[in-house]
């Protein structure tokens, strides 16, 4: 009798499990969500890319970090300091934090993300390191990929109140 409870048992035991299991799968979205598509999107940038912006080379290269999930964007312009922009996803939004040369930390997201073709825009949350106001800061990014060896940045800015926009033209390193 003993032996049949401890069976019994078990058999419950292994049936509910399974159906924990075959729960926890169907609960699961099939599709990924929008942000984590674009996400994807953006580690087809990984490698070399360059501009030139005001008659200034700029190189920027892509790497796929963090086991995945963060795509690191280092932007270098010739013979100035070289600028870290990090891209994670959060839930239902991106969320792109750039190390500026300025000595600040803007920290923009999405909304909820379309499409890398169509531009994907970033706008400020909160910025970190400033010591006034009216430092240049960063306020938002679009990026847009034109084709795969084609990509547009526009950063607005913002400094001593003036808003202005930046435009850099990339073309993916042979």
């Amino acid at each position: 009798m003993k032996r049949t409870i401890c069976m019994d048992s078990l058999y419950v035991l292994v049936a509910v499990m399974s159906s924990l299991i075959l729960l926890s799968a169907q609960a699961k979205p099939q599709d990924r969500s929008k942000s984590e598509a674009v996400f994807k999107q953006l580690t087809s940038l990984v490698g070399g890319w360059e501009a030139v912006q005001d008659g200034v080379p700029v190189t920027e290269t892509y790497t796929l970090t963090a086991d995945g999930s963060a795509v690191m964007a280092e932007t270098k312009p010739k013979n100035d300091p070289a600028m870290i922009t990090m891209f994670t996803v959060d839930g239902d939004h991106l969320i792109a934090t750039h190390y500026c040369a300025a000595r600040n930390q803007p920290q923009m997201e999405t909304g909820i993300p379309e499409d890398l073709q169509k531009g994907v825009t970033f706008s400020l949350v909160r910025v970190t390191g400033m010591k006034t106001p009216d430092d240049y800061h960063n306020t938002g990014l679009t990026i847009t990929l034109e084709d795969k060896d084609h990509m547009t940045q526009r950063w607005t800015y913002l400094y001593k109140g003036k808003p202005g926009t930046t435009v850099f033209h990339y073309t993916r390193k042979k």
